[in-house]
């Protein structure tokens, strides 16, 4: 079963190959989310900050851990450093913040969300940042260094971003969260991380729904017998990423685990040479 599939990460630890994304999970819908998932085999857990759902899913994971008896050290939780905190105080306060709202003895990892603020995440002249994110993965690092976080990674990095963190940083990132999807495929930033031992986690899987318009691949789908978003996570997954689909109904939350089908490389082939979606 592919949700009880895991990849080793760098620095030894155990990342379940798919997570729930709870990204647009409104805060009182969480809980009853991440309960469904973990009923439906899930073991890793995918928040933020910026999401505004933490409360609701460290209540859904406490839930899920009283109903089902499974310890916390069986689910992997994510959570990030929103993209405007670029100060090493920013961090550290953030960080807390969301240990108290996830209610949890630890964090599995914490990534650094953006490595802009939101409002120039899309402007090639912003500046860099550098100097800003080294402090906040210094305030990670201090996290880390007394356990009360097991992995450091980060989120929608470029090549040059993540450079600017390995050659600074005392924990070396070991995930670069992006978004990767048939139609977007960053070939090039992917295969930098692995050399460098970096597991790439592909967000938005489905491309928000727009994959459900591309004919190609509901045929392709049809072919396999599963669904357009099954058939997208797949193509995650045998690119050797995390895959993080969401949902907040039970039935497509399980729908979108049940990943036990092959892609054949022809129609892998296919699917990379699909145009930008």
């Amino acid at each position: 079963m592919v949700l009880d599939e895991v990849y080793k990460l760098s620095n030894g630890v155990r990342i379940p190959k798919v997570a729930l994304g709870t990204w647009q999970t409104p805060n009182d819908v969480a809980a009853d989310a991440v309960v469904a998932a973990i009923d439906a085999g899930y073991k890793h857990i995918d928040t933020a900050v910026v999401y505004g759902n933490e409360a609701g899913v460290g209540a859904g994971l406490k839930a899920a851990l009283e109903k089902t008896g499974i310890h916390r050290e069986s689910i992997f939780l994510t959570t990030k450093v929103p993209a405007e905190v670029k100060s090493y105080k920013g961090a550290e306060q953030s960080i807390q913040e969301s240990y108290e709202r996830l209610a949890t003895p630890h964090i599995d990892m914490m990534l650094i969300h953006w490595p802009k603020p939101w409002i120039e995440m899309k402007d090639p002249n912003a500046p860099s940042y550098n100097a800003e994110n080294l402090e906040v993965w210094r305030a990670m690092e201090a996290a880390y260094d007394v356990g009360k976080i097991r992995c450091l990674g980060v989120s929608n990095f470029s090549i040059d971003d993540i450079k600017n963190i390995q050659d600074n940083c005392k924990v070396q990132p070991v995930v670069n969260q992006i978004r990767v999807h048939i139609g977007h495929v960053p070939l090039e930033l992917i295969e930098y991380c692995r050399y460098n031992g970096i597991r790439v986690e592909a967000y938005s899987p489905n491309a928000t729904g727009r994959l459900m318009n591309v004919p190609a691949v509901c045929e392709m789908a049809k072919k396999y017998g599963v669904s357009v978003p099954q058939l997208a996570n797949r193509f995650c997954l045998q690119l050797n990423l995390v895959t993080l689909p969401k949902s907040t109904h039970a039935e497509r939350i399980r729908e979108n685990g049940a990943l036990d089908f092959e892609i054949s490389a022809a129609d892998m082939e296919q699917l990379l040479e699909m145009p930008e979606i």
